[in-house]
């Protein structure tokens, strides 16, 4: 499926991993960056990617920016106001005439989830559906890389440290969510469906520690501390009022094994399993020692 391609939030680290498999995969297609900042994008345009400025929160901006394009691939970060922005950007896209949209949504994205992150990411999902534009979604789950920075510090301690008590969880690799995404936007097939991407385990901290353990050769303990304890932790750093609130009900909601769910979407999509939790933290901890 030879298009063009708008990517946005090219300067991500999901949009950016995109971009690159498509450069690679599909030479023969053209893709376009939506970005704020060009300065911040140069890199893309030595890779022979366009780069278009705007900004969903200035929809005035957007008219040019889908002009031309066949398949959009958006994203919006958490914030109260994303279902605004994703507002901005698929009328824009209808406006332009764009024929499909494949859209970053979360795991557990309905109307009664128990995070606000997902009730505001199922607006925008059912946005998207009753537009009549075709549509792909992709509902990813946890994102391992949620647990660099603690595991990174709990190989000095000797304690892992995380608010997710003994609840499970399918936590999955950035990576495997691009490639994903990728493989959607250059293939067909994918029509006005919903998937939801997950790692192909679902594991405690608990389990990560004694993989950390078996990896470094050093006993590594889970230490599940409150998530009082994290918050006022956040707090003290000044981290904003929605963020702590949103942080609070993906612990809470994790803590309760609402994130003990498996899907078999990348499997039967790639054709092959997500990343594991041993084959990550191998590659994170070559990267930590390497540095």
């Amino acid at each position: 499926m030879a298009n063009n391609i708008l990517i946005t939030g090219a300067t991500s680290n999901i949009s950016a991993t995109i971009i690159k498999h498509l450069v690679s995969q599909s030479p023969t297609t053209t893709i376009a960056a939506l970005v704020r900042d060009s300065k911040k994008a140069e890199h893309l345009k030595t890779m022979g990617v366009e780069l278009r400025i705007g900004d969903f929160e200035k929809p005035i901006t957007l008219n040019k920016v889908f002009t031309g394009i066949d398949t959009a691939f958006i994203l919006t970060a958490p914030s109260p106001r994303a279902p605004e922005q994703f507002s901005n950007a698929l009328w824009a896209a209808r406006q332009a005439g764009v024929k499909r949209i494949v859209r970053l949504s979360a795991f557990g994205a309905e109307y009664n989830a128990p995070t606000i992150n997902s009730r505001l990411h199922a607006l925008s999902d059912n946005e998207l559906i009753a537009s009549g534009i075709t549509y792909t979604i992709i509902k990813p789950h946890f994102f391992m890389q949620n647990l660099a920075m603690t595991i990174k510090n709990s190989i000095e301690e000797g304690v892992l440290r995380f608010a997710l008590g003994n609840g499970k969880l399918a936590m999955v690799d950035t990576s495997d969510i691009a490639e994903f995404a990728a493989k959607i936007l250059i293939s067909n097939g994918h029509d006005n469906t919903v998937y939801t991407i997950t790692g192909p385990e679902s594991i405690s901290l608990h389990d990560v520690a004694l993989t950390i353990s078996k990896i470094i050769n050093k006993s590594i303990k889970y230490d599940p501390v409150s998530v009082e304890q994290i918050l006022s932790a956040m707090s003290n750093m000044g981290i904003d009022e929605f963020s702590l609130n949103l942080f609070r009900d993906y612990l809470n909601a994790y803590s309760d094994n609402w994130g003990n769910s498996i899907s078999n979407d990348f499997l039967n999509v790639m054709g092959k399993p997500a990343r594991n939790i041993t084959a990550f933290l191998n590659h994170l901890l070559v990267q930590t020692h390497t540095k």
